[in-house]
């Protein structure tokens, strides 16, 4: 390890955000000069079983390390199109989960053809001990890492022992389902099963983002609601109302969320994320919210007026206020 440190790079270029979580993105020619407790891996949905793992690096700043969670942009699963695309966090909201943890770094590693073929040895000794000056790492017991994903849990053991890095593995996480995994939480949300998702993510499915203009339709029948366009990337529940929590400035309200196309007033595909927040009445235009999905209520439909969509409304209230 000290022969590694030796031959380290002098340079280090960061991006802050305006935070205090320090990101590290869009390069791969990075250094910290801190000492590090690393947490690796997707961390999609930042769910209860990244938690515990998060957990184990966040206890490390009390001797003096920082606390860093080093994931790949795009994810494996984007760059490799072993799926869909979609994914339970947009890369804004996995910064911001992280950050209100307590994570100090944040690297997002660019993965590219060359990335992705960096032999697993090399990547302990070139990424985690000389760029991320890692003493510290928590892995899951599915840990995988360098091409071909040829690197695990057994031979980050193993490598640690001769780099003096401590490694602490942690077992997953389990739930009445099963085993705490983003594949079974998204399983739960593409079913519109908030309820499960919530229990294996430890809060209500989040949707992020700025208000933005829709048709104000809503108002016109004493209902305006605030428009989130998702991220791009956003896996959403299926077309239908959702009883909600809505946070905007730290404060917390109950809210009716619809997802879909609002066939009602629109002829347009586009899909939405249309909430009435009750008890409000401000105009948050261009703000950021957060939408908390909680319980699946009734699918989407076309109503044939406006008046008995108002009355549906009303029904959907007196259910989320009971």
């Amino acid at each position: 390890r000290s022969e590694l440190m030796q031959k380290r790079k002098t340079i280090k270029l960061t991006e802050i955000r305006g935070t205090k979580l320090e990101i590290i993105t869009g390069t791969t020619d990075f250094l910290l000069e801190k000492e590090t407790a690393v947490a690796i891996g997707k961390f999609d949905g930042v769910h209860i079983g990244h938690r515990r793992l998060l957990e184990e690096i966040i206890a490390q700043k009390k001797k003096g390390r920082h606390a860093c969670v080093f994931t790949f942009d795009p994810s494996p699963a984007v760059f490799f199109k072993t799926g869909d695309g979609r994914e339970l966090c947009t890369r804004e909201e996995k910064r911001l989960f992280l950050e209100r943890m307590d994570i100090d770094i944040l690297v997002e590693f660019p993965l590219n053809d060359v990335s992705a073929a960096i032999p697993a040895k090399k990547f302990v000794t070139d990424i985690l001990i000389n760029q991320l000056n890692a003493s510290f790492v928590a892995a899951g017991k599915d840990l995988s890492f360098g091409a071909g994903g040829k690197g695990n849990a057994d031979l980050l053991a193993r490598m640690a022992q001769e780099f003096e890095i401590e490694v602490k593995t942690i077992d997953k996480v389990c739930v009445e389902e099963g085993e705490v995994s983003s594949t079974l939480i998204r399983t739960f949300v593409e079913a519109g099963k908030m309820q499960q998702a919530e229990k294996c993510l430890g809060i209500p499915y989040p949707v992020l983002g700025k208000v933005s203009h829709g048709k104000k339709i809503g108002r016109t029948i004493g209902f305006p609601t605030v428009n989130l366009i998702p991220g791009a990337g956003k896996l959403l529940p299926p077309a239908g109302v959702y009883a909600s929590d809505v946070v905007y400035r730290g404060m917390k309200y109950q809210g009716i969320t619809n997802i879909g196309t609002n066939p009602t007033v629109s002829e347009e595909k586009n899909v939405s994320v249309e909430t009435y927040i009750l008890d409000f009445g401000q105009e948050i235009y261009g703000e950021e919210i957060e939408i908390y999905l909680k319980k699946f209520m009734r699918p989407e439909r076309k109503f044939e007026s406006l008046e008995a969509l108002k009355k549906q409304l009303e029904e959907d209230i007196r259910r989320v206020v009971q």
